[in-house]
């Protein structure tokens, strides 16, 4: 009984801290916001060009951004107060929000309308994302971070479902503009609670100095840290092949299975149900750690060869629960990781480069991932995902494996040495001093005390044995 009482407190343990449940709840109503905006968004592409390429274009506008200006968002991460830009990020976004809108409503938009809009919003999220990643460290204490994460990703999940849904049923009653208009003023929401919070409980990290290179200084020191180079390499490889659902799960749902709507839903909720589960077990961990990073990539490699080669719908929507779970273990994971690891006049820099592996590569692996199940199939496009996540994640273990080897090869040499060298050698190097020689002094009074005869009773020496003399 008390395991269970314990379980909820362990799993939302962050939400104590006042200033994070701000946060928290300004960010569950700010996300919902951006997702009935993202779905009356495609609705009114749709509407005003029937065109797939349109919508195509709107989504690469808004994710361009941040693939090509993303590490100057960290930067700007790095050297600013983060609650301040946030606070400016938010606001910026609500005002194209609100635009957009008010354009909708006049009937005045029009298909390039809604391409600069989605252009500016994809720049406020270049520097937005990376200084929102960043600024959760500042929230909580070291040891709730993983935690924290988890919940922010059990926000976003429960957002991209509800999100979704809300819009549609607001689209039928009230209009499409009105999608906009309830985002604009869901950042209200965001903005009060970074307003009200109470500086004295938060961690802010020192600005990093203006200087030349800093965007180099984020790329050389993450390619110098293994444990961030080989968590982004691997987050690459699955950003771009497998993180793809969007453009699979409709494709499963009607060339496989040959359904509609309510199969694309059924499938869509199985895979929402699934990432919301990891979410939460992901708020559960106490910290991140390689071996769950590389664990989950393997199963969801696995999990996604599983869905691939699903016969019957019924096994596939089973099949997308466990998976969904994985994806998520592994994105906050990685997350995580690469916050704990970072040093923080780095964080932003580091975590901008997650976003432009994790957020910025769906513009170069969705059309990838389509054209390869336009010309081979839907089941060979996930496979290839499953594939490349499943290497990727071997590949990652193999270098660890060699790695640690390596430093085990070497703690054994050095304690061998340790234990074949004298007294007084290793007391020479624990001080940091160098071992003397066998020429030293002490090393011939050893010798001399070696070769000297024992004076043990019954002994007698050379000498005593002489003839005296008369």
């Amino acid at each position: 009984m008390k395991r269970k009482s314990r379980a909820p407190g362990r799993t939302f343990r962050s939400l104590r801290n006042p200033n994070y449940r701000r946060y928290f709840v300004g960010q569950t109503i700010s996300m919902t916001g951006t997702w009935m905006q993202t779905t009356g968004q495609m609705w009114l592409v749709l509407r005003l060009s029937g065109s797939g390429v349109a919508l195509g274009i709107t989504s690469a506008l808004q994710f361009a951004p941040i693939l090509v200006l993303g590490m100057w968002g960290g930067v700007v991460a790095d050297r600013f107060d983060k609650r301040k830009t946030l606070v400016f990020t938010q606001a910026a976004a609500a005002l194209l929000a609100a635009g957009l809108g008010v354009a909708t409503l006049a009937n005045v938009a029009t298909l390039h309308t809604v391409y600069a809009f989605a252009f500016l919003w994809g720049l406020v999220i270049a520097v937005d994302n990376p200084t929102r990643q960043a600024f959760v460290a500042e929230l909580v204490e070291p040891e709730d971070l993983p935690n924290a994460i988890g919940l922010n990703s059990t926000v976003v999940t429960a957002a991209r479902t509800a999100g979704p849904a809300l819009a549609g049923l607001l689209i039928s009653v009230a209009g499409v503009a009105f999608c906009f208009v309830v985002n604009a003023s869901s950042y209200l929401a965001v903005i009060w609670g970074l307003v009200h919070m109470d500086p004295a409980r938060l961690r802010p990290s020192e600005p990093a100095a203006r200087a030349k290179g800093q965007l180099r200084d984020g790329l050389r020191y993450v390619w110098n840290t293994p444990v961030l180079r080989s968590a982004l390499l691997l987050m690459a490889v699955v950003g771009t092949l497998a993180y793809n659902f969007r453009t699979l799960i409709p494709l499963l749902a009607e060339k496989v299975f040959g359904g509609g709507a309510g199969t694309f839903g059924a499938l869509s909720a199985m895979l929402g149900l699934g990432t919301l589960l990891g979410a939460l077990a992901s708020a559960r961990t106490i910290r991140p750690t390689r071996r769950l990073l590389l664990g989950s990539a393997l199963f969801f490699g696995v999990l996604m060869l599983v869905t691939a080669s699903a016969p019957t719908l019924t096994l596939a929507m089973a099949a997308l629960v466990p998976t969904g779970a994985a994806s998520i273990v592994f994105a906050a994971t990685t997350n995580s990781m690469l916050q704990t690891t970072a040093s923080p006049p780095m964080r932003g820099r580091v975590m901008a480069l997650y976003a432009i592996v994790f957020l910025g590569s769906t513009p170069i692996g969705g059309p990838v991932v389509g054209w390869v199940a336009e010309i081979f199939g839907t089941r060979v496009s996930f496979a290839v995902g499953g594939a490349a996540t499943l290497l990727g994640a071997v590949v990652a273990l193999r270098h660890r494996i060699r790695n640690d080897t390596v430093q085990a090869v070497a703690r054994a040499r050095a304690a061998f040495t340790s234990a074949a060298s004298s007294p007084e050698q290793r007391t020479e190097r624990r001080r940091g001093m160098r071992p003397r020689s066998g020429n030293s002094p002490s090393a011939r009074k050893r010798r001399r005390s070696a070769a000297a005869p024992s004076s043990r009773p019954g002994h007698q020496s050379s000498s005593s044995r002489r003839t005296p003399r008369p």
